[in-house]
């Protein structure tokens, strides 16, 4: 008697070979009435595959693509190594890519990631409209966004509710008698630059603060655009007495450019940044920061991953954002910080 072979299962199941194929590797993508229809075909003809084809043909790769949004932003790198350690400790080894905050980047990496069959994706998404994006959710690889979001597009997801912390962070620069603050909004391309916007807009019409939109300086989510929003609101003649950054890196920017302009962060001007990394906390004066749990994130990814992987529909989850008050933040002082014009 011939041996049964995967190409009879199939013609039982009435299901194509590559079908009974991924059925049988345990592959995620197969609808719930293929599995059945092979599970029973296998039965019936009491089909036992040999374990070393089995493992030749596996689709398993044990390694999953993680990108971020720019490897030189501590958030990111922080997370990055949160998501690596938890993905070792279940046997997966971790390919990292770097978008640089930009589209071409990052679609660039996830068509390598693709090519090399990947168990699966952690992606902080850039833009709203991406084809290796698309491509990743037609071939079903199991895919998790971290931080950011794309709109219309059904994939579990881990961010952080940024209204809270911000909310928090207007009050307490409305309370300090700050009435003109400057902020470094992040780009709108991308969900959290929109969100922390529209939170920002939100929270000064609750404080009754100042709404000129020379006060608004929209970024990039890099250094050099936290310098120059700080050199832009300087030059007006009416510059802030405060300063809130959407991002670590545009507040690293600022920061710089305050220096040079031999201003004093916590007197001449109060400096609040969106991100708790570490250093932040050290400097003199320590920052002021809106902060978000970068290890929650993290851990949340992967388990959202391992649910997907394993053939799950997980719920989205959504982090709290807090104020966390430090020196950088003071009244104003009696007269604003000179502008760039008067000296």
């Amino acid at each position: 008697m011939n041996a049964v072979t995967i190409k009879d299962v199939a013609t039982r199941a009435g299901v194509s070979p590559a079908t009974a194929s991924r059925v049988l590797s345990g592959n995620p993508s197969t609808s719930a009435e293929s599995r059945e229809l092979v599970e029973r075909a296998v039965r019936e003809l009491d089909f036992r595959p040999n374990a070393q084809a089995r493992a030749l043909r596996s689709t398993r790769s044990d390694t999953v693509g993680l990108l971020v949004s720019d490897v030189r932003n501590p958030f990111f790198a922080d997370l990055a190594h949160t998501i690596e350690q938890a993905l070792l400790e279940l046997g997966y080894v971790t390919l990292l890519g770097n978008a640089n905050e930009n589209q071409q980047q990052q679609d660039r990496y996830l068509d390598t990631l693709i090519s090399r069959r990947v168990d699966g994706v952690i992606v902080a998404p850039q833009g709203t409209d991406s084809a290796s994006i698309e491509a990743l959710l037609a071939r079903e690889v199991p895919t998790v966004f971290v931080d950011r979001t794309v709109p219309g597009l059904d994939v579990p997801s881990v961010t952080t509710d940024s209204g809270p912390g911000i909310r928090a962070a207007v009050r307490h620069l409305a309370e300090l008698g700050h009435t003109r603050v400057g902020y470094i909004a992040g780009p709108q391309s991308v969900s959290t630059g929109r969100e922390r916007l529209e939170s920002w807009t939100a929270a000064i019409a609750e404080q009754g603060l100042s709404d000129d939109p020379a006060l608004v300086h929209v970024g990039d989510f890099q250094s050099a655009s936290g310098s120059a929003a700080v050199h832009a609101f300087l030059s007006l003649d009416q510059p802030p007495t405060a300063i809130l950054a959407a991002d670590s890196l545009m507040a690293v920017g600022a920061i710089a450019m305050l220096h040079r302009l031999d201003l004093r962060i916590g007197r001449d001007v109060a400096v609040v940044a969106f991100d708790d990394i570490e250093w932040f906390s050290l400097i003199d004066p320590a920052l002021t920061v809106i902060s978000h749990s970068v290890e929650d994130m993290g851990a949340t990814a992967v388990a959202l991953l391992q649910e997907v992987i394993s053939g799950g529909r997980p719920e989205s989850v959504t982090l709290v954002s807090e104020l966390v008050i430090r020196a950088s933040s003071s009244s104003p002082v009696p007269t604003p910080p000179r502008s760039l014009g008067r000296n």
